[in-house]
């Protein structure tokens, strides 16, 4: 009795190691343990192998099996659910088919859990049907029932994998079948009904969440919300913000700033201004989206040295700025025609250790060319390192403003021979150029060059 109980003791003391990532005192505990005489059960084991494929690796909880049969201890299927399930963490999924497989080679039976694993496995594989096969299985076996963890994986896998339909049937036949939907099911359905842009349903769904007594929580409502403004619905997404205002909600930085590109992507920008003055009055600490979606609003407005005050907050936060931060400020000061204090920001990204950006090299070519300094883009042009289709396009469709047809048209043959897409519209420009100015036979040239193009790409 004595033993037993210190052996839970050991136990109880190794898994405090391993949940607190101290695997090298675990495995102490274990060796003093073993000194003193206390045998070391299939939970010591168990605690062991978690630990190790959370801190880790997979490799290593691995090799803990075979210390486990050289104790005369034999896995079970704990010991391979909680492989199976590291295995996933870490995306290593071939190898988590393995070691079901394994198990069932081992002559140990899965239990529900282990199904739940290989499902989701299944999933993040993108072998939906396959998933679906082992659900069927669990019903057709009669041995194991599904549980409501089950119809979780099954939910929210078929969402992720476009199968919003199937996910919506199985949620309806929950009740039928005694199960009564968790938050989590919920929020996993209506997340997949949002990315679908099935609006009314993921309403009807949030109100039928209300209905039954559950508390949606501020993800559930952010996620309706940003749906709202994805189908255009602006009014309705303003709506479920008031809504969660009413009802207590605190909000976070992400539905704040969600609502703030919403309102600055439709114009409405004094309302943005002022959703993101309560926003910092309410003592929120942003994170880097947070602060980009801020950025772009003050860039908009032309407030560019509010916006450079918030990037020396950023610093001041401990975050550092990212590519995108520095490229909505490059964008905005060619919005405005500071061509010349973009080209010094631009610069200034060159000595933080920031790569080429072609994005804002991108926004230069293309403001320089709508403000009629054509000359200048084509400079900017001959000096990029890397160049993409919309490169090509924005330069192309700046040139036919520009008249120059000629250059326009030894550039559109280049950048088809060069297996780049060009737009029909901007090809049909040039052409049309070239024949309204009356060089109709360079026009024909360069529909043929642009048809062998095509057939050798």
């Amino acid at each position: 009795m004595i033993t037993r109980l210190s052996t839970k003791f050991m136990n109880i003391t190794i898994s405090t190691m391993c949940k607190s990532n101290q695997i090298a005192k675990a495995e102490t505990v274990l060796i003093d343990g073993i000194k003193l005489g206390l045998n070391p059960d299939i939970i010591t084991y168990n605690t062991l192998i978690d630990g190790y494929c959370r801190f880790v690796g997979i490799d290593a909880a691995y090799n803990i099996l075979n210390r486990m049969k050289e104790a005369g201890i034999n896995p079970d299927v704990v010991s391979y659910n909680s492989l199976s399930s590291g295995a996933v963490r870490k995306c290593l999924l071939q190898k988590s088919l393995d070691l079901f497989d394994e198990m069932l080679q081992s002559g140990i039976r899965p239990d529900v859990w282990s199904y739940n694993i290989l499902m989701h496995c299944y999933f993040r594989l993108g072998k939906p049907e396959e998933a679906n096969g082992v659900f069927r299985d669990i019903f057709e076996r009669g041995e194991i029932y599904p549980s409501m963890a089950s119809y979780n994986v099954m939910i929210n896998g078929l969402c992720k994998n476009g199968y919003v339909n199937n996910a919506l049937m199985l949620f309806r036949n929950l009740r039928r079948r005694g199960f009564v939907p968790e938050v989590l099911t919920y929020n996993a359905m209506i997340n997949g009904l949002c990315k679908a842009r099935r609006l009314a349903d993921a309403r009807r769904v949030l109100n039928e969440f209300c209905d039954f007594g559950f508390e949606p929580n501020a993800i559930t409502y952010t996620t309706v919300m940003k749906c709202c403004f994805r189908c255009g619905r602006l009014e309705q997404g303003l709506e479920i913000l008031s809504e969660m205002r009413r009802k207590g909600f605190t909000f976070d930085g992400f539905a704040y700033c969600t609502v703030v590109a919403a309102l600055v992507k439709t114009g409405r920008i004094e309302e943005a201004d002022e959703i993101a003055e309560k926003m910092m009055s309410n003592g929120l600490v942003p994170d880097l989206a947070s602060y980009n979606t801020m950025i772009n609003l003050f860039c908009r407005q032309g407030r560019f040295d509010e916006a450079l005050r918030l990037v020396d907050e950023i610093e001041k936060q401990g975050m550092k700025c990212d590519q995108y931060t520095h490229t909505i400020i490059i964008h905005g000061l060619c919005k405005d025609g500071n061509f010349e204090g973009a080209e010094k920001h631009l610069d200034y990204m060159n000595t933080l250790g920031f790569g080429f950006n072609l994005v804002a090299f991108n926004s230069i070519l293309d403001c320089l060319g709508k403000a009629g300094d054509i000359d200048k883009a084509v400079k900017v042009f001959d000096s990029m390192e890397v160049k993409d289709s919309f490169t090509y396009t924005s330069l192309l469709h700046n040139l036919c403003r520009a008249k120059k047809f000629r250059i326009a048209s030894k550039l559109l043959v280049a950048s088809i021979e060069d297996g780049f897409q060009i737009l029909r519209a901007t090809q049909r420009a040039v052409i049309d150029g070239l024949t309204t100015s009356g060089l109709v036979y360079e026009a024909r040239k360069v529909k043929l060059k642009i048809q062998r193009a095509r057939l050798v790409h």
